[in-house]
Parts: structure tokens; sequence; C-alpha cells
């Protein structure tokens, strides 16, 4: 099939959308969200997809009306131990990685996450990063906050502060950047997701609401990705 994206990126956008459409509750959609990121997994497995990072809640989410905000957490909590138990995870040795300000999650949540990171951290065959309380500007302000700590004591000289290490203070050090950020719902914004890692990143916008998003959908994104040429500014 040609050069696939080493580490794809998705902005599922249009859940709330999606079941308004149909005449379904609001929850409904998010539900039928997470079922879609289960079928995405598999099909970057299937034509592997090393790294796929998935934007599942942002700072800004935090400000909707509490009881959606409840719902979500309520997820998240279930859907990370799903996840830490899933038998293609280990089949794959998937490894699970939640990515944000993990810190302003709720208790349950955090342990969720942490049971889903301790039960797959010896995988290295795949990578499947969930962004949670996540923000792209916060991100780069907390690494220039570890960097100014990190000159303050001592450890790092001003001078030797270039792209790589602040790279390294990122949430996604352990990754390359994105080769593709897809977003479905017809938006065509990156609204704040991976603001330092995307410099270079090809960008892919389909109208299709996240829970329709169909394995057809996923192969297009894919092919416009081969058919380009990735220059990175040359």
């Amino acid at each position: 099939m040609g050069n696939v994206p080493r580490h794809l990126a998705v902005i599922m956008d249009g859940n709330r959308r999606f079941a308004e459409h149909l005449g379904l509750e609001e929850g409904s959609g998010h539900e039928k969200g997470k079922e879609k990121l289960e079928d995405m997994m598999e099909w970057c497995t299937e034509l592997d997809i090393e790294v796929l990072t998935v934007y599942a809640f942002s700072t800004e989410n935090f400000k909707r009306n509490s009881k959606e905000v409840q719902q979500l957490m309520e997820l998240f909590k279930e859907n990370f131990r799903k996840a830490a138990e899933d038998e293609r995870v280990h089949e794959n040795e998937i490894k699970i990685k939640a990515i944000g300000n993990i810190e302003e999650l709720p208790e349950d949540v955090k342990e969720s996450i942490s049971y889903a990171e301790e039960k797959t951290k010896d995988y290295d065959n795949y990578y499947f990063n969930i962004a949670v309380g996540y923000g792209g500007r916060q991100e780069i302000v907390h690494a220039i906050q570890k960097l100014a700590v990190d000159v303050k004591t001592g450890e790092l000289d001003v001078e030797d502060i270039d792209e790589k290490v602040f790279a390294n203070r990122l949430y996604t050090s352990d990754f390359p950047d994105p080769d593709l950020i897809l977003r479905t719902s017809g938006e065509e914004r990156i609204s704040n997701f991976l603001l330092w890692q995307s410099a270079y990143s090809e960008l892919y916008f389909t109208d299709v609401y996240w829970p329709g998003f169909r394995k057809i959908d996923f192969l297009r994104a894919v092919r416009s990705y081969q058919d380009r040429q990735r220059r990175k500014g040359k």
C-alpha cells in the first residue's frame, strides 16, 4: 500500500452532532465514539501504523456542562481499564499512555490510567496515546517551566536550549512528531492539539462525524497522505 504514517494523530470530533442528527441523547454519541476508537486502534495495527495519538478531552472541555463532563469522566474510567484488559492490546503489544495535565482529572480516572499504563508498560510494538485534559498551549507552558527549573538549579545552561532539548520536555517526548493529523466532523482547525509537534504534519479533514467514521474513510485519509510530497519546508 506504500508508505503509511508512522504516527497518526486524530481529532475525534462530532460525537454530539452525530447523536443530535440521529435524534439520540448526547451521551449516546460519546458511547458510539468510544466504540469507533476501538476500531481505529485495530485499523492502525492492520496497516502497521506504530503510533496513534487521539484527542479525547481538551482543557477547554472542562467548561462544558457538568453532567456531560461527569459522563465523559465515567467513560474514561471504564475505558482505560477495558483497554488494559483487551486481548488485542496484549496480542499486538500496544503500550497505552495518557498525555495531558493528568493531575486535574478525578482520582478514579487517574487510577484507571495508572492501571492501563502499568499493564502495558513493557510493550514497544505499537503505542496508543490518549490526550485527556490536554491543551497544546498548556503543554508548551509546562515545557518552558521545566526548562526554567533546570536552568535555575544549574542542570542546564540557557545556551544549551534548542529544539531537541525543548521537545524532550513535552508530553510526547518519547514519540516522533505526527506524520498525519486527521480531523472528523467538517471542522478545519487543530484546536490547540499538538501545536509544537504539528509544524510539518500533513492535515486531513473529513465531513464525517467521528462515530460514523468508517474503515473506507480511514483508508482514504491514508491514501491522501501517500499521494502527498512531504518537503518539510525544503
